[in-house]
């Protein structure tokens, strides 16, 4: 039977599917989607559900995200672990700027903080690795972040696996990956790896394939979700819950309807025939 439930940095025991606030925002991730009253019932909803991961950021509006998940679940219930993310700057929909100095990864961090209204934000994610910035000054920044206590633990996100072991290599801070990973793109498949090897979580993003679970992927999926009286999302969200005990998938929706949908792909079991069959669609072409 696949593990309901994993501990993040080995001290925070969190149920593998979790909830991610993205399609909280606009489009492009910019200002906000439909009523705020809404997004709140989601995100409480999500918790009375038994969610205890919400995965956020602070370019997700920007700000709006980190604002929505405070004003839904502040304060805090014991053993909810609140992820956010740092090291971008929006300016537009549609432009999206790298920034990984010292200085700057302060203040962000900061700024998440006075946001989700907490004094430690319980996973910090290096959003992107700045190439202009030496890694060891962006993962020294979140160490001292962490030494005074702002932080609990540091995660990454979309890097390579020769990046996730040169990070291991300069702090012993890091709990997490976040990386693109579906039932269709398994680019990361490499990174999945290193992590199982070093007891790092892995919250793959685009984790229904940003919504492109169609083509020839449809009839697998509709042939075990069929049988299962289940959705093709939910049966994609239950493949990752199988393929490796380290996914923790975070998916994200605006609506009530769909968050129930995607919640209770938890629930499903595939046998090895199903998980057989959904195994070979690696080789299908990934959706852009």
């Amino acid at each position: 039977m696949i593990s309901e439930t994993y501990a993040l940095g080995g001290d925070l025991p969190v149920r593998r599917l979790g909830y991610g606030t993205a399609q909280l925002t606009g489009p492009g991730y910019w200002g906000p989607r439909g009523e705020r009253t809404d997004a709140v019932a989601v995100l409480r909803r999500a918790v009375e559900r038994g969610v205890t991961l919400i995965d956020t950021a602070d370019n997700y509006g920007p700000g709006i995200a980190e604002e929505l998940v405070a004003e839904a679940l502040h304060p805090y219930r014991d053993g909810l672990v609140i992820a956010t993310k740092g090291g971008v700057v929006r300016t537009s929909d549609s432009a999206w700027h790298v920034e990984g100095r010292p200085e700057r990864l302060r203040a962000m961090c900061e700024a998440s903080l006075r946001r989700l209204r907490t004094d430690r934000i319980d996973l910090y994610q290096l959003h992107r690795l700045d190439p202009e910035v030496p890694m060891a000054e962006q993962l020294g920044a979140l160490d001292e972040l962490r030494a005074e206590g702002k932080i609990r633990h540091i995660g990454l996100d979309s890097v390579t696996a020769e990046q996730v072991a040169q990070a291991l290599a300069l702090t012993s801070s890091i709990v997490s990956v976040q990386n693109r990973f579906n039932l269709l793109d398994r680019g990361s498949a490499a990174v999945l790896e290193v992590c199982e090897a070093h007891g790092l979580a892995f919250l793959p993003w685009f984790p229904l394939a940003n919504g492109a679970l169609t083509g020839e992927a449809a009839a697998a999926l509709d042939a075990v979700a069929g049988r299962l009286g289940a959705s093709r999302g939910q049966v994609a969200l239950a493949w990752l819950l199988h393929h490796s005990r380290v996914l923790l998938p975070t998916p994200g929706t605006g609506s009530l309807t769909h968050l129930e949908e995607n919640l209770d792909a938890a629930a499903l079991r595939l046998d090895a025939s199903e998980l057989s069959l959904l195994d070979a669609l690696a080789g299908l072409p990934v959706p852009s």
